[in-house]
C-alpha cells in the first residue's frame, strides 16, 4: 500500500495526545514565471508558517518519543484519493443529474420556467455535498484519514575524531 508521508517534529507530549508541527511548504517561487504569476506572488507575500497537528498517543503502542524528535507521519494514498473523489465528484454528479432532470422537465413543459430547472440543479449539487459530508463524517472514514506515526527518525550523531 502506497503511503503519503510527511516529516514532522514533536513539540509536546501528554498522557493521551502528541502535538506535532510541520513546515508548510509552497512549490511556488522557483520557476521562471514567478514574477508574473499570482500564485508565486502570494507564496512570497505569506511567510512560511508551521502546521500544528494533535494526534492521540499511547506510549505503550509507540516507540518512546520525546519533545524535539522528528517522526514520519503516514496516510494511505487510497484513502486520500477516495475521500477527494467523494468530496469533488458527489456534488458535481448531483448538479449534473438534477440539472439534466430539470432540463427534461422543462422540455416536457412540466416546469413553467428555466429558473426552476436551474434551482433543481443547484439543489442536486447541494444533495451531493450533503452526501459527501455524510460519508466523510462516518467513523470508519474518519479513522481511515487519521495520520499515523510510521517511524522515528534517528538523529545524526556527530562523531568527533581526534587524529
Amino acid at each position: 500500500m502506497t503511503m503519503i508521508e510527511e516529516l514532522v517534529d514533536v513539540v509536546a507530549i501528554t498522557d493521551n495526545s502528541i502535538t506535532l508541527t510541520s513546515q508548510v511548504k509552497s512549490s511556488c517561487g522557483s520557476c521562471a514565471q514567478v514574477k508574473s504569476c499570482a500564485s508565486g506572488q502570494v507564496a512570497k507575500a505569506i511567510p512560511q508558517r508551521k502546521l500544528k497537528l494533535v494526534l492521540p498517543y499511547v506510549k505503550q503502542q509507540h516507540e518512546q518519543l520525546q519533545v524535539g524528535d522528528s517522526v514520519v507521519l503516514g496516510l494511505p494514498e487510497v484513502n486520500v484519493l477516495t475521500s477527494a473523489g467523494q468530496v469533488y465528484l458527489f456534488p458535481l454528479v448531483g448538479l449534473a443529474v438534477f440539472s439534466g432532470l430539470g432540463e427534461w422537465l422543462i422540455s416536457q413543459q412540466l416546469l413553467p420556467h428555466e429558473l426552476l430547472g436551474l434551482s433543481l440543479g443547484i439543489f442536486g449539487g447541494y444533495l451531493g455535498y450533503r452526501l459527501a459530508k455524510y460519508y466523510q463524517n462516518k467513523s470508519h472514514q474518519s479513522a481511515a484519514l487519521q495520520p499515523r506515526i510510521l517511524r522515528k527518525l534517528i538523529a545524526n550523531v556527530a562523531v568527533n575524531s581526534n587524529k
